[in-house]
């Protein structure tokens, strides 16, 4: 169901998305029936939180699916606390039960530890478990003896559908009352327009009925349904009707949003809007002002930036934008890194460019106290490396909260501020040998902890502009790490490099070699220069400070000085210091 590039691409979930089967019950007081199912696959990541908070409303059960070797993730913890908020009946789908590491009883027992923590009740607990491969496609109730090769494998996941069947309960909607329908997502078709997806709770829709839009001010607008359809396997069919309980979409409503009811004309009636969670970070979104700005994007003005942030707002309800300090700037947050990345991933594949500051956590007073977002960070690291990322962990201001050996590897769990983890994942994996796998989600807010944020190297800034030249660089190589390779276009203010000390360092990386009438014995061809880290998008998010930018095009990833020329630069820190010691 992952069919987003970025989805293929990362080999994460993004954008949530539903399907719908037919299953003929083979065995039980069901037998001979054919009962519809619908599906909806959710992101896993607290990052894209706002996809599941929104979609979860659909649903009336939930299969978590947990791996059968790690066992349950932070990411775990916040989708399943989303599902016992709101009720949902839970099947426990133990998933890679074929691989030769698999502790599966051991999984369900985590399972079973994280649904106590997060204080659910007698009835969550009592959840059914089913062991599956979905590699070789089967489901079981029963954990197959793979030591013993006469045992027979199960081959079907029919047990994985029964145990739908008997444990989440068929809708109880009343298709005789006025229409209601929740908006919980929303597509776009060339032909017809924005389509509304959601589940009718009451009432029935059918084609060229006449509806009232209930928005989000309380006003109600008159719209009409063109087409009425439903899903099948991965597709859509023209349904005509469809009735209380199931889930549609609908053509032909033009002025529609995430959250609005689709009522009854006669009798509008809405239903309460989804709740969506806070955003926990916030970065500026400008223009690109830079040297090269136009040469290689085509959307590069600020209302071009706007009117695509606009649009992005009406699908992504855990998006916020707000007006920066310019007419230039826009303030943007979200729920992550993660998820301010993706955004601008697709805005460069669309041809856009822009510059990005640096993300800062959205802090917030509670009972008078600043409190910042904490996350609860899971991390997987040899014997080896274990003693680093203590220390790095450390550092960062996390909290150990358990450790334990895991397949020869040591499983640590802790509780980190979020300021610590920007920037943390590549300092892990150098301190590693890039051996740890690390994942986090949001857990909660706390007093602040007084952990700085700063970056322990200066950068080596370009003086001037061009084109880099081997020569430049094999002459920089010992100061420090390159970002750009020889050929490489730069301008004045750009970051080449990062400096092996502290303080930032102006280099003219567009020197070359001066040539002279004398014949000499060269050694250039035995230079071998060291291979330049490019920045990419995430990478660089992580690494610039205050006063510099990420410029993002659809071919580049560069990094660069707020202000560019040195002498500006120069004044803004005089300034600076001026106004520290007149205490202002």
């Amino acid at each position: 169901m992952d069919s987003n590039p970025l989805e293929r691409e990362r080999g994460i979930t993004i954008l949530a998305k539903n399907c719908a089967v037919t299953y003929q019950v083979t065995r039980g007081p069901h037998k001979g029936e054919a009962i519809r199912v619908n599906i909806i696959d959710t992101p896993g990541h607290a990052d894209f939180g706002g996809e599941v908070e929104r979609v979860l409303r659909m649903a009336d059960g939930a299969l978590l699916l947990v791996d059968a070797m790690d066992g349950p993730m932070p990411q775990t913890r916040f989708v399943l606390s989303k599902a016992l908020e709101l009720k949902l009946k839970l099947i426990v789908v133990v998933n890679k039960c074929d691989r030769p590491e698999s502790r599966a009883q051991a999984v369900v027992n985590e399972v079973f530890d994280l649904l106590i923590d997060l204080g659910s009740g007698e009835e969550a607990l009592d959840f059914p478990v089913i062991y599956a491969s979905g590699r070789d496609g089967w489901a079981s109730r029963l954990l197959p003896d793979f030591s013993d090769p006469a045992v027979a494998r199960p081959t079907d996941v029919a047990d994985l559908f029964e145990a739908i069947i008997d444990v989440v309960p068929p809708p109880d909607n009343d298709p005789s009352l006025p229409l209601q329908m929740l908006v919980n997502n929303l597509d776009y078709s060339d032909y017809t327009g924005r389509i509304a997806i959601g589940r009718v709770f009451c009432g029935v829709v059918t084609n060229g009925m006449t509806v009232a839009v209930c928005k989000a001010d309380g006003s109600f607008k008159r719209a009409r349904v063109q087409r009425v359809l439903r899903f099948e396997g991965l597709g859509r069919v023209d349904a005509g009707r469809v009735e209380a309980g199931d889930l549609c979409a609908l053509e032909g409503v033009a002025d529609i949003d995430i959250g609005d009811t689709i009522a009854d004309y006669e009798n509008p009636v809405a239903l309460p809007r989804v709740h969506v969670d806070e955003p926990t970070l916030h970065t500026i979104f400008r223009i690109n002002d830079g040297p090269m700005v136009g040469k290689e994007g085509r959307f590069v003005t600020s209302r071009q930036i706007s009117d695509r942030l606009q649009r992005e707002l009406q699908a992504n309800v855990a998006l916020r934008v707000a007006p920066g300090d310019s007419a230039e700037e826009f303030r943007v947050s979200g729920r992550g890194l993660l998820h301010l990345g993706v955004l601008l991933e697709n805005m460069r594949r669309e041809g856009f460019e822009l510059c990005v500051g640096r993300p800062e956590v959205i802090e917030r007073v509670i009972d008078g106290v600043k409190c910042e977002p904490i996350e609860r960070l899971s991390l997987d690291v040899s014997t080896t490396g274990m003693g680093p990322a203590l220390e790095l962990l450390g550092s960062r201001g996390g909290e150990i909260l358990k450790m334990e050996t895991r397949g020869g590897r040591m499983h640590i769990e802790a509780e980190i501020p979020a300021r610590g983890l920007i920037g943390m994942r590549n300092k892990m994996l150098n301190a590693t040998g890039g051996e740890a796998v690390m994942h986090h989600t949001f857990a909660h807010y706390a007093p602040l902890r007084g952990v700085e944020r700063k970056r322990g190297n200066g950068v080596m800034v370009s003086i001037d502009a061009g084109t880099a030249t081997a020569y430049s660089i094999e002459a920089l190589s010992d100061r420090g790490y390159l970002f750009v390779r020889p050929g490489d276009k730069v301008y004045e203010g750009m970051i080449v490099g990062e400096n092996s000390r502290d303080n930032d360092l102006g280099v003219n990386i567009t020197r070359a070699k001066q040539l002279s009438n004398f014949r000499e014995t060269s050694k250039d061809q035995t230079v071998v220069l060291k291979a330049a880290r490019i920045p990419t998008l995430e990478s660089g998010l992580e690494y610039i400070e205050v006063d510099e930018l990420v410029e993002i095009t659809p071919q580049s990833v560069r990094i660069r000085k707020r202000l560019l020329k040195e002498s500006d630069r120069k004044r803004a820190d005089r300034q600076t210091r001026d106004r520290e010691a007149a205490g202002v």
